[in-house]
């Protein structure tokens, strides 16, 4: 086995990214080195496991596309819920299943509405706050990126 060293800065600066971007983990490759620093974060319950069967989504309703095509900025909305990582959306909990919610529904502080998967990993983000679901920025399948908007809560 190949002895290397490793700049324990890399391993601080790793750290630093993963908890300001409140990832459950991160992986840097640097030519034949590979460091992956993994963090169990209880704040968005995660679990270990991948779904293996993407859900499509049913055609939006007359009702869901008049609202979504109104000429509102969304990502300015004080209710607005944005991601905290990187990953894949998953609107349900496994794939045939029910979505979390859907557009017009009430939610309560706390409640998972949604899954992105990041590096295998579940990550279910929960409601902000309680009150009723006006807009979904994203589907089931879709890249997620950091500060993305995801759903709305009014």
């Amino acid at each position: 086995m190949a002895s290397f060293k490793i700049d324990e800065k890399i391993f601080d600066k790793l750290s630093e990214i993963l908890k300001k971007h409140n990832l459950s983990e991160i992986e840097y490759k640097d030519g034949d080195v590979s460091i992956r620093i993994s963090a169990y974060n209880a704040q968005h319950n995660v679990q270990n496991a991948a779904p293996q069967v993407i859900q499509q989504l049913p055609p939006a309703t007359a009702q869901e596309e008049s609202i979504q095509n109104e000429k509102i900025d969304y990502k300015l909305h004080p209710g607005a819920l944005k991601s905290p990582i990187v990953g894949t959306c998953y609107l349900s909990p496994e794939p045939g299943s029910a979505n979390f919610v859907s557009l017009g529904d009430d939610v309560l502080e706390g409640q998972p509405v949604l899954i992105i998967e990041a590096m295998k990993v579940m990550n279910y983000i929960k409601a902000h706050k309680s009150g009723k679901i006006v807009h979904i920025a994203v589907e089931t399948g879709s890249p997620i990126e950091y500060a993305q908007l995801l759903l709305v809560i009014d």
